[in-house]
């Protein structure tokens, strides 16, 4: 939570910008004064992408998008902004609002930097593939998606007057102000295999375990300490009432509040309690028998990057390929063996790449063999990797893989027809234009322009992108990851990438954000009511696609 001075920080900031702060004091949003032609980093003049920038797959289709119904669903924003939370701030209306993460000026789309010049159906794809999602959940986008569907997605500046008409943007701040923060890379790894155990390939992927269950702790109140719960399907529900009875289970919010920074907090059951699921050392000291085997790696040390990356593919021996994308985690933070020379900050249990360390990843390739570079982060390889435990296996001298990250991810088996990766947004992502997020800060779905750069190249990379994944990894308000695709190539583009840079969310004109008050989602390091939302929207899809 942002402390007082970092709060007074951020007013006496804005105000010097002639901006006005919406709070839970101020009822009417105010309308937001003609956008001023606030300076970037750089000027709107920049040259446009250069030609060698990632580009979309020339052999992934767009997606096909039916102008979508008028069924009944999420009114998202309301249907009318009277229906809005008092306390409510309105994109295109209120000037300034903050979350407890980060801070959000209206910008006119003339002072984003490469706006104009950017070749906006390179990113138009994307775009209508996040429509098949939230043009099926809320009412605002099946509006939005209705008109995107009559736009020649060839016409760049038909593209830019849609983005311009619907759209406000938004330059994200973080809860210091600063406007610049991380860009970092990934990519699909691919690594060799076999669907049976037999060395050297020993080291099981696992896809979700059927014993996991899972707590929405969003709407809990403040309280800690051991309650009682009750287990319907895999969903965890807290109850009033003693820790006694026919069906009910002992839990330990204290615990498990302090474990996991996302809302949903996965647990399993023994005896007559739940607890958090297993970690990563315990899941190799014990295997994981309610989970099911896809597939067996020859190398601890490359799986765990495939963890990390979200995804990959494996080749088997017979040449034929296995692709795996994301399907749980086990609830545990992501604490990663940091090399001697990486430099993070860390916010209570999350570890965030720190802008300032001095590694722009402008190195040639690493040939470092005692760590390598993942999602921007350098880490350690363990010195030795040993045997795991395999259900139906004997193992001799379990020693573990070495990793000490307690963080551990399950994979399911990709069978469809895409040829990129799934995000967690749930539809293919596009080289060079989807992006990884933290959605606390920036919700899944929306358009996001990011001005940066690439290793290695003098020319800005100014472009606009799509929020379509997430990653444990991927913490901080002014935090984006590229997704590059699959390939050396693609490797080793990503390992480099890190570079500072900016970001303008893209908020339909309308929209409700930065909700706070009675009523507002709970989650850790907030309290109930505080008066600061945690999170930019309410709405739980936004940033759970469990």
């Amino acid at each position: 939570m942002k402390s007082p001075s970092s709060l007074l920080a951020t007013l006496a900031s804005a105000l010097l910008a002639g901006c006005i702060i919406s709070s839970p004091e101020q009822p009417e949003p105010e309308a937001a004064p003609a956008p001023s032609a606030e300076t970037s980093a750089s000027s709107a003049e920049a040259p446009a992408p250069s030609a060698e920038e990632p580009a979309p797959s020339a052999e992934e289709p767009a997606p096909s998008v039916k102008e979508p119904a008028q069924a009944a669903g999420t009114s998202y924003p309301p249907a009318s902004l009277h229906d809005a939370p008092v306390n409510a701030s309105i994109a295109g209306q209120t000037r300034t609002f903050a979350t407890e993460t980060a801070t959000y000026t209206l910008s006119g789309f003339e002072s984003v930097p490469g706006w104009q010049q950017d070749d906006l159906s390179q990113s138009w794809p994307a775009f209508l593939a996040s429509c098949q999602v939230l043009g099926n959940r809320y009412a605002s986008w099946r509006q939005i998606c209705g008109s995107a569907v009559k736009i020649d997605g060839k016409d760049s500046a038909a593209i830019r007057e849609f983005f311009e008409r619907e759209f406000s943007a938004y330059q994200i701040r973080d809860d210091d102000y600063r406007p610049e923060g991380v860009i970092t890379g990934y990519f699909e790894p691919e690594i060799a295999g076999s669907r049976k155990y037999q060395p050297p390939f020993i080291y099981p992927v696992y896809g979700k375990p059927n014993d996991m269950l899972f707590l929405n702790t969003s709407k809990l109140s403040a309280r800690k300490g051991v309650v009682a719960a009750r287990v319907q399907g895999n969903r965890v529900q807290v109850r009033t009432g003693p820790v006694s009875g026919e069906g009910v289970y002992e839990l330990d919010l204290s615990q498990i509040l302090s474990i996991s920074p996302e809302r949903t907090v996965r647990l399993r059951i023994e005896g007559k309690r739940l607890l958090p699921y297993y970690t990563r050392q315990e899941i190799e000291a014990r295997g994981a028998p309610n989970a099911r085997v896809l597939a067996f790696v020859s190398s601890a040390t490359a799986l765990y990057e495939m963890q990390i990356q979200g995804s990959g593919r494996i080749r088997l021996p017979d040449g034929a390929i296995l692709r795996l994308g994301y399907a749980e985690q086990n609830g545990h933070p992501f604490r990663p063996m940091l090399s001697a020379s990486a430099k993070v900050r860390t916010r209570g249990d999350m570890i965030e790449l720190d802008v300032d360390d001095g590694d722009d990843g402008d190195d040639e390739e690493d040939t470092n063999t005692t760590e390598v570079r993942v999602r921007g982060f350098k880490l350690a390889l363990p010195t030795t990797s040993g045997p795991v435990a395999v259900p139906g296996q004997r193992i001799t001298g379990v020693a573990g893989s070495g990793i000490t990250d307690p963080s551990y991810v399950f994979f399911k088996e990709n069978t469809t027809s895409s040829a990129s990766s799934i995000g967690s947004l749930g539809v293919p992502l596009q080289p060079g234009r989807s992006i990884a997020v933290d959605p606390r800060s920036t919700p899944l779905g929306h358009p996001v322009f990011i001005a940066t750069r690439l290793p290695g190249k003098k020319e800005p990379l100014r472009q606009l992108t799509v929020a379509q994944d997430t990653g444990g990894s991927i913490r901080g308000a002014v935090r984006a990851d590229l997704f590059f695709g699959n390939g050396e190539q693609a490797a080793q583009q990503a390992r480099r990438m890190k570079q500072n840079g900016q970001l303008w969310v893209l908020l339909p004109r309308g929209q409700v954000v930065a909700t706070a008050g009675p009523g507002a989602p709970f989650t850790r390091g907030g309290t109930a009511g505080s008066g600061i939302p945690q999170y930019l929207m309410s709405d739980e899809d936004i940033y759970d696609n469990d």
